[in-house]
């Protein structure tokens, strides 16, 4: 049996992994604990091929308010040790978390996030590889970094430019304010905005419409070839595999059952599984 999960509320609801960061009492601050507990739950969703879609959100009124600081002004310094329980331990050369990116990154489920509230820091940053963001109306995101002292972590010097664009994360980096919910929808953070207490029915919404109409093989596929192939300066590598994989997947079940049922108008039952079925992706690294 698997150790419980104590910073955060882990639960199967049929084909959706619900993953609810569980620290109320202290806004969902973040601890070492909470990255380590979230790559188990991804590793989890990956490892089962009846989840299809794994939705991340929070418990309370706020997302994830950043960094637990109750350690006071050394609460990031790891090389004293106080900064252990948020990042882990100085000279360890890994990072304290296990990675929450690389197993976000390396996952074969969609990953959607729904902000039931506001998210800054850390807690902003490790939402940034999910595919899929919705968000209350009134939440605010902050790119806080500058104002602590600290560069923006969790390689969302990457991620954030590539979703907001260069001009914006600029400045929301270079000021450190808190963006309202509208500003964050408009430069494409979130692709929308729902009052807070429908966030997680809208994220039940997307990730069920999900796992009814899309193929788990043809998912896997399609996310890490977006967020692989959109960085590169040309078509060229995306060329390279899309044409072969199509190839290889027209042969297999799952177009077949995907176009009988477009033709029929019914739901499709696809037959392959992301654990026996997906092809081999050398390109992903």
């Amino acid at each position: 049996m698997s150790a419980p999960f104590e910073t955060m509320l882990v639960e199967a609801e049929g084909p959706i992994l619900w993953v609810r960061l569980n620290r109320p009492d202290v806004l969902n601050a973040y601890t070492a604990e909470m990255g380590r507990e979230l790559v188990r739950a991804i590793r989890q969703a990956d490892a089962d091929d009846a989840i299809r879609v794994l939705v991340l959100t929070g418990t309370g009124r706020v997302f994830c308010a950043g960094a637990d600081v109750s350690a006071g002004a050394g609460a990031f310094d790891t090389q004293s040790g106080a900064g252990a329980k948020n990042f882990g331990s100085a000279g360890s050369g890994e990072r304290g978390d296990s990675d929450f990116v690389a197993a976000m990154m390396n996952s074969v489920k969609p990953l959607l996030v729904a902000y039931n509230g506001s998210a800054a820091g850390v807690g902003l940053t490790l939402s940034l590889p999910c595919d899929i963001r919705i968000a209350a109306d009134n939440a605010k995101f902050g790119c806080v970094f500058t104002r602590r002292g600290l560069v923006p972590e969790a390689g969302s010097a990457w991620f954030l430019p590539r979703l907001v664009g260069l001009s914006t994360a600029l400045k929301w980096c270079m000021t450190g304010a808190l963006v309202p919910a509208a500003e964050a929808l408009a430069a494409g953070l979130v692709s929308e905005l729902v009052p807070a207490e429908r966030v997680e029915a809208r994220a039940r919404e997307l990730a069920l419409e999900i796992a009814a109409q899309c193929s788990p093989v043809a998912l896997a596929l399609t996310r890490r070839m977006l967020w692989k192939f959109s960085a590169e300066d040309s078509p060229r590598g995306a060329l390279a595999v899309d044409a072969p994989l199509n190839i290889a997947l027209g042969a297999q079940g799952d177009v077949h059952e995907g176009v009988a049922a477009f033709l029929e108008k019914r739901a499709p039952q696809f037959p392959l599984s992301v654990s026996r079925d997906l092809p081999e992706t050398p390109w992903w690294g």
